[in-house]
């Protein structure tokens, strides 16, 4: 079986969840917490090097507060969890905005956890045109862009996995994902099951990957 290296995981459909189960649309964030831990224990079970979550946007905090603190605490609650993991762990997001939670300042610089087996990734504040404004900054001559983006330390995405049936990226990690497979899964983040999981790992394998060639 090919095993991607590096994947993306896009944790969408906890407001809808939260309404169909005749909830208030903040509830249903905390849900999702235990949830992102099974996943990362999968990817360290088949082998996956690399896994990034996205957290909340920029634009995410334009909602009404109740939820943007529900989804913030969320966040900080999933990093605290991943931690107790043995994961390489990066928190990346606009830092100098009052939006970022400061309970994540620590994580902003790469730490290891246990034995630092998996390396991952947590966006929290990000904005793709916020990551991509580095870019004025850097060496026109140089040809790896992604050496001019904030989020450097974050490899080539292979394969991006999102929940709630949104066909769209959502300004994820727009450099990383230029060559990534996108796999959507219908159900809503909260009620995510293993077998997503593999059956997004097995259509994976049977992509055709020519990376334009």
């Amino acid at each position: 079986m090919r095993i991607p290296d590096h994947i993306g995981v896009i944790p969408d459909g906890n407001r809808r969840w939260a309404t169909s189960k005749g909830m208030t649309k903040e509830k249903g964030y905390d849900e999702g917490l235990d949830v992102g831990v099974e996943l990362f224990k999968l990817c360290e079970k088949i082998g996956v090097k690399e896994i990034t979550y996205y957290g909340f946007t920029t634009d995410n905090t334009k909602r009404p507060k109740e939820q943007r603190l529900a989804f913030t605490g969320a966040c900080v609650n999933a990093v605290k969890k991943l931690s107790k993991e043995n994961a390489s762990l990066l928190v990346v997001g606009n830092t100098e905005s009052p939006m970022f939670p400061e309970e994540l300042m620590p994580y902003t610089t790469r730490q290891n956890f246990g034995n630092g087996g998996t390396k991952v990734n947590f966006l929290v504040n990000y904005g793709w045109k916020w990551d991509l404004n580095y870019l004025k900054n850097g060496d026109n001559t140089n040809k790896k862009i992604i050496d001019h983006i904030y989020s450097n330390d974050i490899s080539r995405l292979d394969l991006i996995i999102r929940w709630g049936g949104r066909r769209r990226l959502s300004g994820f990690l727009p450099v990383q994902s230029i060559y990534a497979d996108f796999y959507v899964v219908d159900e809503y983040w909260p009620d995510f099951k293993e077998n997503h999981f593999y059956d997004a790992i097995n259509w994976y394998n049977t992509q055709d990957v020519t990376l334009g060639g």
